[in-house]
């Protein structure tokens, strides 16, 4: 009668655990992601920035417009006993009121320059925006598999304690009535205790790895919460792998642009300015002096000692280290990606053998359990079998989170 009832209790202690499981919210890892996304204050940096470029580029528009500015100046010279400065040159006083305007009429191609400046500088930008995306994505998913392992770890000790449990109030009734030594249920009775301490450390590990996904996507949240399986699958290798590569072209064309941007500066310059008001020196009809004036500026360079050689010779030299970076760089992705699709394959062929060891300790473990019912089997050798079952799950799950990490990582760089 009491070994009933603690099938019974047994029974009820599973149900209501998984009835409990099965009310926790669920959550997936594209949750996770987005969360990510919304609270990183870098992602928000770099929007900023973007929308810092876009009014750069409203300020170098301004710059090619006429430059209109107001100036005052008045000066008063003194002459003491004969003393001073000399009036020819100072006029004694002076009073000064101006409306300026300057226009630089060959200033077109060079507006143009600094646009395409800033608009190279806003794509710099939004290229590293989505650099850190990916970064932040990478991180997430690593984080949210290890989290997922620890779940499942946690369910799969859950598991093996409820086995372990119902067989041992078995084995205290054959104890109890000699089929069994004491010995051999004290043997039991440790495996049962260790695995209840495994599910404890599992449950623990489970909340930390939570945790730490919680603290990576920003999210200020301590409710238990049931984790989706994660869904990636490694897309196939890309005949043109672009992405990484717009680095290296984002830095040419900046280096294309300063060439330009000196090309400019060594051109000839021509400006008009105008202004009007009030100039006088204060010392004959001072009501009569309100005028205007206008004129040119015209410069044009003629020597400089090389300057524009040097400057060019350097921008050579920058072009020929990015060159060798990208030639470096897509070598060495090539070559990683190779290697972690061969590894990917490499991992999913052992899915095979495992699945069959796990099905084979799981039949070992069904026919030990009824010869264990009758007596006819060692404890040790039913431990054994629970052990060898349980290394072939740890197995299991070992492999497919290293398969999950390996797609995680293949994705991030083939792009």
């Amino acid at each position: 009668m009491r070994t009933k009832f603690k099938y019974f209790s047994i029974g009820i202690l599973l149900s209501a655990s998984l009835f409990a499981k099965a009310q926790e919210p669920t959550k997936n890892l594209d949750f996770f992601l987005n969360q990510a996304k919304i609270s990183s204050p870098v992602l928000k940096d770099l929007e900023n920035q973007r929308k810092s470029a876009g009014i750069d580029s409203l300020i170098v528009r301004a710059t090619g417009k006429p430059q209109v500015t107001g100036t005052s100046s008045g000066l008063y010279a003194p002459i003491i006993h004969g003393f001073g400065y000399d009036e020819v040159i100072t006029n004694g006083q002076s009073l000064d009121a101006l409306l300026n305007v300057n226009y630089d009429l060959l200033n077109k191609k060079r507006i143009n320059n600094q646009l395409e400046s800033v608009k190279l500088q806003s794509d710099s930008i939004r290229y590293a925006s989505q650099v850190s995306t990916f970064d932040l994505n990478r991180s997430i998913a690593d984080q949210y598999i290890l989290a997922f392992a620890s779940q499942e770890q946690v369910g799969f000790n859950i598991e093996v304690v409820t086995l372990l449990k119902k067989e041992e109030a078995l084995l205290k009734t054959l104890t109890r009535s000699n089929i069994y030594k004491q010995s051999e249920y004290l043997t039991f009775l440790v495996t049962l205790q260790q695995q209840e301490l495994s599910l404890k450390q599992a449950a623990l590990q489970y909340k930390n790895d939570l945790a730490t996904l919680n603290y990576l996507s920003g999210i200020a949240d301590t409710t238990s919460i049931r984790l989706e399986e994660p869904k990636l699958k490694s897309d196939k290798l890309s005949v043109e792998i672009s992405f990484f590569k717009r680095k290296f072209e984002l830095d040419s064309l900046k280096n294309e642009n300063q060439k330009r941007s000196i090309i400019l500066n060594y051109q000839p310059k021509l400006g008009l300015y105008a202004n009007g008001g009030y100039s006088s020196s204060l010392v004959l009809e001072p009501y009569k002096n309100f005028g205007a004036s206008m004129g040119f500026t015209f410069s044009v360079p003629i020597y400089d000692g090389h300057q524009k050689k040097m400057q060019f010779n350097k921008l050579d030299l920058a072009s020929e280290t990015i060159s060798n970076y990208r030639t470096f760089f897509v070598r060495q992705q090539t070559q990683q990606l190779n290697l972690i699709r061969q590894q990917i394959e490499q991992t999913n062929s052992l899915f095979g053998k495992i699945n069959d060891q796990i099905r084979f300790s799981k039949g070992l473990i069904d026919v030990d359990s009824k010869l264990m019912h009758t007596g006819d089997l060692r404890v040790a050798d039913f431990v054994i079998a629970i052990n060898n079952y349980m290394s072939a799950q740890n197995l299991l799950r070992q492999t497919t989170i290293s398969r999950l990490k390996l797609i995680n990582q293949y994705n991030y760089w083939n792009r």
